[in-house]
């Protein structure tokens, strides 16, 4: 913008960058007051979008009288349904790990657990940086008041000048250490030089927020007792209401059979309910009180239990909130836990194979060896689709994961990368070579239908059990249950039985 503009006012700007689309919004030039020495100085913004990760509006702050000079990133687009949290493993002397980029959101908070350091989210507003960069920040402003620190407290001037010798030397990679990144926004990002294939050094984990994090976020979050009363009551009067029983139910019928032979997939609560209907026919489908997972609000949850065949007893919830609109549905295993895990390989070979119905749980990996493609253990969540939805969303998630996939600062050796990778998961799509799926659930809780009416008579489907290891126990929590006394309780009460 040349200095002979007018200066836009803030209402002007803002109005205007709503009304552009983000790919061509212009710079904005503000005036805006100078904290340091309170005269005005110039905010520039823009907002702009990182490819294949989110909208985000930059401004710029300079001061020509006192030469402050600041930056900040904030988020224009929605805010995630679930937190998120990255785990990044930097190992002693590898500079490039400690180069990777990283988005951090106005709430997210960054822990380096072997300092016991964190950087609170009001410490370091929205940057676009590395994790070199932030830590060299976050020491520069450990450093701006020290002198102060000296004449008013020596002894925490000198702890924190030792504690700096430390936050350096991670920054120059001297030293092995964790960096943490948590955000309930879900809007921050590590990269992946790696992607799409999984990351050695980098683990991302989803996660519900709770109300304290909703109520930061802006949500309605209402936890008084009074409104947990007057909802409770309320609900209990709508299921007088609804049923004598106090449990609303309504025939299998008006809820299922709509769906034919239609494959399960991942759409809203009502197509989800409905599709699965057509595997066995409930009785009823029974309603609970529950809360928003988006706002925190009240709303019903409506579920039922029922088995689907070569698989297991299983329980379908979907939930719907009148008020933001949020819809969830999922499915949960019923049932004791099995003695085995499982695993299933399906040859994916035309048409037929892609329409199969899949259940992913929470505790499946998935690969797929022609694309060199492996999985962790919840990463997606659980799942009802079908195959060809499951790879689709596992691109999308990957696009979405690692947003600088086709950015400006992206080097040509990994961008060909990418672009390989998509073009052999097109051609698994489009069939030209047959390909395999592997689901493998240590809970055995996940499915693939058969295409034949029995399953042995399904050629290209194997399923097979397998003993856990120690570790895959201790990591589902089965190694410390301890049933025996119930065990003992259950036997004396049937010897007892028996006896009489």
């Amino acid at each position: 913008m040349e200095s002979s503009e007018a200066l836009a006012d803030i209402r002007s700007a803002a109005d205007t960058i709503s009304a552009e689309d983000a790919s061509g919004s212009p710079l904005h030039e503000i005036e805006s007051l100078c904290m340091r020495c309170g005269e005005n100085g110039i905010t520039r913004i823009l907002l702009t979008r990182i490819p294949h990760f989110k909208e985000l509006v930059l401004m710029a702050f300079e001061c020509p009288h006192c030469y402050e000079r600041n930056n900040e990133v904030q988020f224009a687009g929605e805010l995630q349904p679930h937190g998120c949290s990255y785990h990044l493993k930097v190992p002693s002397g590898d500079l490039q790990v400690l180069n990777r980029q990283v988005v951090k959101s106005d709430s997210a908070t960054i822990k380096i657990p072997e300092l016991d350091f964190e950087i609170p989210p009001e410490a370091q507003r929205g940057t676009l940086s590395t994790v070199e960069g932030i830590l060299k920040r976050a020491a520069d402003g450990l450093v701006t008041l020290q002198e102060e620190r000296r004449k008013v407290d020596p002894g925490t001037a000198e702890a924190i000048d030792n504690f700096l010798i430390n936050l350096r030397s991670f920054a120059e990679g001297n030293a092995s250490f964790s960096f943490i990144l948590d955000d309930p926004a879900g809007n921050s990002f590590i990269e992946n030089p790696c992607a799409p294939m999984q990351d050695p050094f980098l683990s991302i984990r989803f996660y519900e927020r709770t109300p304290q994090q909703q109520a930061a976020l802006g949500f309605l979050a209402d936890t008084s007792e009074e409104t947990e009363n007057n909802s409770e009551s309320n609900f209990q009067t709508e299921e007088v209401r609804s049923s004598g029983s106090g449990a609303q139910g309504f025939p299998h019928g008006l809820v299922g059979a709509v769906a034919g032979r239609r494959a399960i997939a991942q759409g809203n609560s009502d197509q989800f309910a409905a599709a699965l209907c057509r595997y066995s026919a409930p009785e009823e489908v029974e309603t609970l009180p529950s809360t928003c997972g988006a706002c925190g609000a009240a709303c019903v949850t409506n579920f039922y239990a029922t088995k689907i065949p070569y698989f297991r007893d299983v329980i379908v919830m979907a939930s719907s909130c009148d008020l933001c609109g949020y819809r969830s549905s999922e499915l949960k295993a019923g049932g004791e836990i099995p003695p085995k895990g499982k695993r299933i390989t399906v040859c994916v070979q035309n048409v037929k194979d892609l329409s199969r119905d899949l259940i992913k749980s929470d505790t499946a990996c998935v690969k797929v060896p022609e694309l060199e493609l492996e999985l962790a253990s919840g990463t997606l969540g659980g799942i009802v689709t079908t195959i060809e939805g499951l790879v689709t969303k596992i691109f999308e998630n990957l696009e979405r994961m690692h947003g600088f996939t086709f950015g400006d600062s992206l080097d040509e050796m990994r961008k060909r990368k990418w672009q390989d990778f998509r073009s052999k998961l097109k051609k698994l799509l489009d069939l030209e070579v047959p390909w395999t799926l592997i689901l493998e659930d240590a809970l055995a809780s996940s499915f693939i239908a058969p295409v034949t009416d029995a399953i042995e008579e399904d050629k290209q489907l194997t399923v097979e059990e397998y003993e856990r290891s120690w570790e895959e126990n201790e990591e589902l929590g089965l190694n410390d249950i301890d049933t025996s006394s119930a065990d003992d309780a259950y036997k004396s009460a049937s010897s007892a039985a028996i006896s009489q």
